[in-house]
């Protein structure tokens, strides 16, 4: 039996972790009283407590969470950006690299990955790893989220409006601080130019890659780059690759269409007369892109399946 304590299970992403975890008969959910939440000293005594500490919390308030463990045996996942790229942390996706579910698996601090990332990052580092993309090609990243990313203060703007903009962009200063992340794990020498948006729904998000394939070196093709990324994620459970497609429309890019699971799909559209592929990956930004991949990690660092209390895509639809 584990004992876990989610630190800020009050917000959007605690509150789903929680929920993936209520039902669980292998762990304990350490809870803190509601008055006690502000109280350094009941949150360190739960922190020390715990086998594994999920932080749901502020950067800030993350890092003062890590300084108060003084249990060597306390392993931690930290859902903030405080230590995406920091030493001694791993990098939350598993699925980024083969072996790499077993390094989460091994690590006693996990920095879970930003929702936003995670599209690029299975797109990107496979084909820089197979040298079809030079490190130092200038990428460009944009997509939709639902409104549920931007945190509790936007889901309220959001759900009290009587009436919201369908779509808006943001992050136009271009200084979005994923780009970190991305950088680091896409294996990239050069930040992407990303350009996010926001959507009038609550969950669910679709991002995009255009490649220039005449600008790659060599006689890249569309069946290059998707034989890569096919092998890439061939028998992952989360991360499927569809097949290369042509078409001019597919119904199926919803970008809540797997919402309530921890899948991702990507999706590689080509066109070899103009030497182009757009990549698309469609995931929920609530589940792989934040609460499911945190359930994930936790199971792979207590030793149990990796889609314990996990929906897939295949499962979610043949129910």
């Amino acid at each position: 039996m584990h004992k876990i304590f989610i630190d800020g299970e009050a917000g959007t992403t605690g509150l789903q972790i929680r929920e993936r975890l209520s039902s669980r008969s292998d762990i304990t959910l350490l809870t803190i009283d509601a008055s006690e939440r502000k109280n350094p000293a009941a949150r360190a005594r739960l922190l020390n407590e715990a086998d594994v500490a999920i932080l749901c919390l502020p950067d800030d308030a993350a890092r003062e969470s890590v300084s108060m463990i003084e249990n060597p045996d306390t392993r931690v996942i930290d859902a903030s950006t405080a230590h995406r790229v920091s030493d001694g942390w791993e990098y939350g996706f598993a699925e980024m690299a083969p072996g790499h579910g077993e390094t989460i698996a091994a690590s006693k601090r996990v920095a879970n990955p930003g929702c936003w990332p995670q599209g690029l990052i299975a797109c990107v580092r496979p084909l820089v790893e197979a040298s079809l993309l030079p490190a130092d090609f200038p990428l460009t990243y944009n997509g939709i989220s639902g409104y549920s990313g931007g945190g509790r203060q936007m889901i309220e703007d959001y759900e009290n409006a009587s009436d919201q903009v369908p779509f808006i962009p943001y992050g136009l200063r271009l200084n979005h601080k994923h780009l970190p992340e991305m950088k680091a794990y896409a294996k990239l020498e050069h930040d992407p130019l990303f350009q996010p948006s926001v959507g009038n729904f609550a969950q669910g998000m679709l991002t995009f890659i255009p490649l220039q394939l005449w600008n790659l070196p060599g006689h890249v093709a569309s069946t290059d780059v998707h034989a890569v990324l096919q092998d890439r994620y061939a028998g992952e459970t989360f991360v499927s690759v569809g097949p290369l497609s042509t078409a001019d429309k597919v119904a199926g890019l919803d970008p809540r269409s797997l919402n309530g699971t921890n899948s991702m799909q990507i999706h590689v559209f080509g066109n070899d007369m103009r030497e182009q592929v757009l990549l698309a990956v469609l995931y929920d930004n609530l589940g792989k892109g934040a609460s499911g991949a945190a359930v994930q990690n936790l199971n792979l660092m207590i030793g149990a399946d990796p889609a314990t209390g996990l929906i897939g895509h295949r499962q979610s639809a043949a129910a």
